[in-house]
């Protein structure tokens, strides 16, 4: 599985192969190219999520690459690598938003190192982003001032906060059944009766599994992003310990 790509421009050979050798056999998918003009063409016609860069090569320079690269796609994170590292070069590479100013040479493992800091990184930022998008969304699976109350068969109640309750589903439980496509509630709902289907969850088979209220309440509101939410946990966070609510109700007592 490809873990990244990665742009390497140096008019050193060995550098190049090297950082194809080390990186390549990690998973990383490496380009190379000699020459800063060509890493910038390069860099404008694909998308790399790292560049590795030296400073002193003919023609443009790494710090004018940087500078460049950072224009071009900024999303593109930059190591610069250097064999005459100089405090000047260090603290110019930092304000143009290096990632890294590294010094060569460099063994694999430090490499490797700094690759495996740089993606990090970017996951964390990625992960930061899901959760500005749909923090109203989900639910942390571990909340020390709203904990889960119930859990019963794959589905969830736990107060909100705002004397309202949530009741959802945790995707992990209802993968066993296959491949989740949809979530579809059941349709003019006002309330929710513990033990009864509130809302369906279907697989890409067809199949679907009911979901069955685990409390009394009155329907207040429905998660409306339900859906988009499911598809981005499955993609990349389930494993983060996020649980999806469905709906928010005033508990009732029957």
């Amino acid at each position: 599985m490809e873990k990244g790509r990665i742009l390497v421009v140096d008019d050193d050979p060995i550098v190049t192969l090297s950082c194809k050798r080390i990186l390549g056999a990690e998973g990383y998918s490496i380009s190379t190219v000699d020459n800063g003009e060509d890493a910038l063409n390069k860099l404008s016609k694909e998308d790399f999520d790292l560049l590795i860069s030296d400073v002193k090569m003919p023609g443009m320079s790494g710090l004018e690459v940087l500078k460049e690269a950072r224009v071009i796609k900024p999303k593109t994170d930059v190591v610069i690598i250097t064999g005459y590292p100089t405090l000047e070069d260090a603290k110019e590479s930092s304000k143009l938003g290096a990632a890294e100013y590294i010094e060569k040479p460099f063994t694999p493992d430090f490499m490797l190192n700094v690759a495996q800091k740089v993606f990090d990184t970017r996951g964390w930022i990625l992960r930061q982003a899901f959760i500005d998008d749909f923090r109203d969304f989900v639910s942390p699976l571990r909340d020390q001032e709203n904990p889960v109350i119930f859990y019963k068969e794959g589905t969830w109640a736990r107060p909100s906060g705002d004397g309202l309750w949530e009741v959802g589903c945790d995707l992990r439980y209802w993968m066993l059944a296959g491949d989740l496509m949809y979530v579809e509630f059941v349709k003019d709902l006002d309330t929710l009766d513990a033990g009864q289907v509130f809302a369906n969850i279907y697989t890409s088979s067809g199949k679907s599994q009911s979901l069955l209220s685990p409390m009394n309440g009155e329907l207040r509101e429905i998660n409306t992003k339900a859906n988009d939410v499911m598809a981005a946990l499955l993609k990349d966070h389930l494993s983060e310990g996020w649980l999806l609510w469905l709906a928010k109700v005033f508990p009732l007592a029957k």
